[in-house]
């Protein structure tokens, strides 16, 4: 018999009464001040940091729930495709690979196409899924985008774009590269519409998608502090043989440079697409 283990520890015990245990998931540190953030608080500020307003980033339903009128809004499936055209094996096998995300995503593929109205004025969003291998761009994302500018012009609604990609999936090769172009075909259904055609830059939007549909958007907004380019700061570095500046790539430095027009809080996403919208479909706020 052990007496410490078998009397004094549960003497102890009685005497002082049994702790709680304490969730170890309550709290999160800000990757950009390293300060600590309540859960609960976090997501009430909509998942901005409420110490330096770094904005941390969210998922595509979340994002659709704060742009869409009352949080309300129909999402569109996303078009069937080969799943693993090339038999691409890295690590694994891509078909398991993928099969793995969605299981773990809950999602099909990296984008999610969803309409309803900003303000009163319709509109159709292509969302991407960072947690969706990096958000990277497969023929499932061409044949989303094709299909959410299709469902824009038929219903005559501005296409709202929100990239958050690291590029191309390298698991489907060319025929991921070839999503570039027929991006862009999506875009120019809903110019030649005369539908306003609307991005909004997230962190990160790189590679082939800032490349392609990304940038040639009627109107760019950007979310503070995200990065957005093409190639990496080391790559590009390396190729002009000069340092870059701190803020390099970030969508501040973009929007100082000309090419992003407005650096939109996300707490003010909803007003100021509501405020673009209105201008560009040329209606008219109706008085509450």
């Amino acid at each position: 018999m052990n007496w410490l283990t078998d009397f004094i520890r549960p003497r102890v015990r009685s005497l002082v009464g049994e702790q709680k245990e304490v969730p170890d998931n309550l709290w999160q540190q800000c990757p950009s001040c390293e300060g600590m953030l309540f859960h609960r608080d976090l997501a009430e500020n909509m998942n901005v940091c409420y110490h330096c307003n770094h904005h941390l980033r969210i998922t595509a339903k979340e994002r659709l729930k704060i742009m869409f009128d009352a949080g309300k809004y129909e999402t569109l499936g996303v078009p069937s495709v080969p799943h693993d055209p090339l038999k691409f094996k890295d690590r694994k096998k891509y078909a398991d690979r993928l099969k793995e995300t969605q299981s773990k995503t809950g999602l099909k593929d990296a984008i999610t196409i969803a309409k309803g109205t900003i303000d009163g004025q319709k509109a159709v969003v292509a969302a991407f899924n960072f947690s969706f291998m990096g958000g990277s761009m497969g023929t499932a994302v061409g044949e989303g985008l094709i299909k959410a500018a299709q469902e824009a012009v038929k219903d005559h609604a501005a296409f709202i774009a929100i990239p958050s990609s690291g590029g191309a999936r390298m698991q489907e090769g060319m025929l991921s590269l070839m999503q570039m172009p027929r991006s862009i075909i999506a875009v120019e259904m809903v110019k030649e519409a005369r539908l306003p055609y609307i991005v909004l830059l997230t962190d990160p939007t790189t590679g082939g998608v800032s490349a392609s549909f990304a940038m040639v958007g009627d109107i760019h907004l950007a979310e503070p502090g995200s990065m957005i380019g093409f190639a990496g700061r080391r790559v590009i570095e390396e190729t002009v043989r000069e340092t870059l500046p701190d803020d390099f790539q970030t969508a501040e430095y973009l929007q100082e440079h000309g090419m992003v027009d407005m650096v939109v809080n996300r707490k003010d996403l909803h007003e100021t697409l509501g405020r673009i919208l209105r201008l560009l479909m040329n209606t008219e706020k109706k008085a509450a």
